[in-house]
């Protein structure tokens, strides 16, 4: 069924959501500058990137492009929905057999979720594939794990709860060729008002 530009958007326009689709600002283009203090301000994110569900890639070829949105929420990721399937896969991965995770009887009759959740750690583990689907680092060799520098767990997954991730840019550093890049990371849960988890996370990159 599809819907009109107008029920998705709330009160923007159609021929808003078309112009700011047929005129964002190129993610390539140069930084812009404040001609009263003549300073350069980074660009913002097109308009579609905050306001979409389904939303573009940012792609990132150099360090100097990625410190541009640095104090700037990168953008949103897709919804995944966790199946009790993956709970399954994850608890024989880590060896976390707990029934909360994986009895769905018992978790009926016993569990205050009324249901079984998925893994604390499981959420966490898909930082990387949802942050994959946010930015796009071109000439990558590998991306490591560096740092979890703050996680709360604030809300518990129910089994076949779809989940998303936010992400504002905190700093990049150059050291010697590879990005330390500091993330803020929000895990957003579909119809709930808690997210999943909040945190500070950093990722090293090291290119070809």
């Amino acid at each position: 069924m599809e819907c009109s530009p107008t029920s998705v958007f709330g009160l923007i326009s159609g021929k808003q959501v078309k112009n700011a689709l047929l005129h964002q600002p190129s993610l390539s283009s140069a930084v812009k500058t404040n001609s009263k203090y003549n300073q350069t301000q980074p660009p913002s994110p097109p308009f579609y990137r905050k306001n979409l569900y389904h939303m573009s890639k940012l792609t990132i070829d150099s360090f100097e492009k990625l410190q541009q949105y640095e104090g700037q929420e990168i953008g949103v990721s897709e919804y995944h929905t966790i199946t009790q399937e993956q709970i399954q896969k994850f608890a024989e991965a880590t060896l976390d057999y707990q029934w909360i995770h994986l009895d769905a009887e018992r978790s009926q009759t016993e569990s205050p979720f009324k249901s079984t959740i998925a893994h604390g750690y499981l959420t966490v583990s898909l930082l990387p594939y949802l942050w994959g689907q946010i930015i796009e680092i071109q000439n990558l060799k590998m991306q490591v794990n560096y740092e979890i520098e703050s996680l709360r767990f604030n809300q518990a997954v129910l089994v076949d709860s779809a989940v998303r991730l936010r992400v504002k840019l905190l700093s990049a550093v150059n050291l010697r060729g590879v990005i330390k890049a500091r993330l803020e990371v929000t895990m957003e849960i579909q119809d709930t008002k808690k997210p999943a988890f909040s945190g500070v996370i950093t990722f090293l990159y090291h290119f070809n």
